[in-house]
């Protein structure tokens, strides 16, 4: 079944320390909370929490070391693999080989075990947002970092066979939970919120849910404003050696019914609801961003120099404009961005862009941006 990760240890509300490895070391019993405000609520996705590290070394203070440099590293790497979607991945090779210690802005710690040569965590490393940004764009990775809203998943365990009758299954409603409590539920890009079953929720609906995603949602939507909330049903069947598991309900980007089957241990049940429960998050992540993946435009050419650009943006709507910006600012290989004036439906705007408008013409073509030229300036639009 593959490398085994630590267990996630569950544990208070962390406390944030520096991020760099000699300052974890040297004041690691910080005030708590201290830069735990620092992180903007936009940067949420770039928190990669609830994560575990391990090491062993030839005493403790070398063991935490280790364990926080390789579990800094592997929190990026988790942490590219969140913002990006699926088709992206093979662009991330050299960025997976930058010193993730550069990039840290905080490391918090939820709960932490240790003993003369060993030292193990549960840990949240924030990373800095403007800088991991910056590399996507550079080197025109696409990427997301906009949440969803927050969805509701009701954890329901319902034993097949045998052992539904005689109540013994070894995977249970507590199995289910802790499967789900040791993932990072709150800074993804699809955050999430559990709940126990609902009264209201009649057999006869949960097994329609298996399904029609949509049978549940008005008795189990009242728990999550939102309106947001899935079924995570978990049936365990020993005999087979198998657990069961259908997603059903609806998520920030709509109805859908998924089901999936695990090899299941039963004197390791856990572990099957573990790598499930990931699996499961990991799937309501990847709808989130295969709709939500924003194109980068292609890097300008090597050598082109930078060229002042004059451009008048029209737009339908203040949302149009703030997303036509964007796309414009945050071009790879614009600079000196600047907004001369907004009326009711255009805005004047000013940068140096290498190769000039006819160059940076092209590379919004490419991220749904149309630009032409208009007498002396540009005209900017969003393209149909």
């Amino acid at each position: 079944m593959g490398v085994r990760h630590p267990r996630r240890m569950p544990g208070l509300m962390p406390r944030w320390i520096p991020g760099t490895i000699l300052g974890l070391i040297l004041a690691w019993a910080m005030a708590v909370g201290v830069a735990r405000h620092a992180v903007a609520q936009s940067d949420r996705p770039f928190t990669v929490g609830n994560y575990p590290v391990e090491a062993t070394a030839q005493d403790a203070v070398a063991a935490k070391e280790k364990a926080i440099a390789e579990g800094q590293q592997a929190a990026f790497r988790s942490l590219l693999k969140r913002l990006t979607p699926v088709n992206s991945y093979k662009s991330l090779t050299e960025l997976r080989k930058l010193d993730a210690a550069n990039l840290i802005q905080g490391i918090a710690v939820r709960s932490e075990r240790n003993s003369s040569t060993s030292y193990r965590a549960s840990l949240d490393f924030a990373f800095d947002a403007q800088r991991v940004r910056d590399l996507l764009r550079q080197r025109s990775i696409p990427f997301v970092d906009e949440p969803a809203r927050e969805t509701a998943v009701v954890l329901i365990v319902q034993p097949v066979g045998a052992q539904a009758a005689a109540a013994t299954s070894p995977f249970t409603s507590k199995t289910w939970r802790e499967a789900w409590a040791g993932l990072d539920l709150e800074n993804g890009l699809t955050p999430v919120k559990v709940h126990e079953r609902p009264a209201g929720l009649a057999p006869e609906i949960l097994k329609q849910s298996l399904t029609n995603p949509e049978a549940p949602l008005r008795t189990i939507a009242i728990l999550n404003k939102s309106g947001q909330a899935l079924i995570a049903l978990a049936e365990p069947d020993v005999a087979a050696r198998r657990l069961y598991v259908t997603l059903t309900g609806t998520d920030g980007v709509g109805p859908f019914v998924l089901k999936r089957t695990w090899r299941m241990d039963p004197s390791d049940a856990a572990y099957a609801g573990e790598l499930a429960a990931v699996v499961a998050l990991g799937i309501i992540e990847g709808r989130w961003k295969a709709v939500h993946a924003r194109p980068v435009g292609p890097r300008p050419q090597a050598g082109a120099g930078l060229q002042p650009v004059q451009i008048s943006v029209e737009f339908r709507s203040n949302q149009e404009w703030l997303g036509l910006r964007r796309q414009i600012a945050e071009l790879p290989g614009v600079s000196d961005f600047s907004i001369g004036g907004v009326s009711g439906r255009a805005a004047d705007i000013a940068l140096r862009y290498p190769g000039g408008g006819e160059a940076l013409s092209h590379a919004l073509t490419s991220v749904g941006v149309e630009m032409r030229p208009l007498g002396g300036a540009w005209l900017a639009r969003a393209g149909n």
